[in-house]
């Protein structure tokens, strides 16, 4: 915009209309923006458990938030209930778990990995993709289920499905092109699948978690679940800015 400073708006984010709902969407550029993902305070070893806290520390250490956005899915100790690497160390290993219905949507399967590599590349796959590729990641969460599949909606979805929550999730457009996004209302797997289908044009998505999820957006703010709604997150995939 005409007379706005460069760093106004710093990320590649907006609010899209889809079958008379309103999503937030964040396009990242992996060789511009590093995204990292965060449990523990390094230092003391305690969850970080909200965006908030999350933006206060890296305040503390001259580092301005500019975006941040729930993980995965976690169990009812407020840990990952599935893969957790952070820079390159391996937190919590691969879940190959089945049909245990304390995992909620984490047994819909198939459930998936979001990873970014070393080489800076980004992937999304399925969880039994991700154990076969054998390839290490420098971040990457575990969740489930999976939206898209190579092009196609998971088949476990139903279309008129009562089950509505807010939503969030993720895909990986191309090997540096990240998209995460929220919904603004509570809606359907299958309407929330054919969002990253049909309007944003992925091929493989993963669905993050449900009515705890929300995106924060230095200058634009929380989208996404009310606060009253979210819950202490066991990952929070965060995008500093550089100094």
């Amino acid at each position: 915009m005409p007379g706005c400073a460069p760093t106004a708006r710093a990320l590649d984010s907006g609010t899209l209309a889809f079958e008379g709902q309103n999503y937030r969407v964040v396009h990242l550029d992996l060789k511009r923006e590093h995204l990292s993902l965060h449990w523990r305070d390094p230092q003391n070893g305690q969850p970080f458990s909200s965006i908030e806290t999350l933006r206060q520390w890296g305040e503390a250490r001259g580092q301005r938030l500019l975006f941040a956005a729930n993980a995965g899915i976690y169990d009812r100790q407020f840990a990952p209930l599935g893969l957790h690497v952070e820079d390159g160390k391996t937190v919590v290993p691969l879940n190959l778990a089945h049909g245990n219905p304390a995992s909620g949507n984490f047994s819909l399967l198939p459930n998936g990995v979001f990873a970014v590599y070393p080489d800076g590349h980004a992937a999304v796959r399925t969880s039994a993709a991700f154990k076969a590729a054998g390839k290490s990641a420098q971040w990457a969460t575990q969740s489930g289920p999976m939206l898209l599949i190579d092009g196609k909606l998971n088949d476990q979805f139903i279309d008129d499905s009562s089950s509505l929550k807010w939503r969030s999730g993720v895909c990986v457009k191309t090997p540096t092109e990240v998209i995460f996004a929220v919904s603004e209302a509570p809606v359907n797997f299958h309407t929330f699948g054919r969002l990253f289908r049909d309007k944003l044009g992925c091929r493989d998505a993963l669905y993050l978690d449900g009515s705890i999820s929300q995106l924060y957006v230095d200058g634009e703010g929380y989208a996404g679940a009310p606060a009253f709604m979210v819950k202490p997150y066991a990952g929070i995939f965060a995008v500093f800015a550089k100094p």
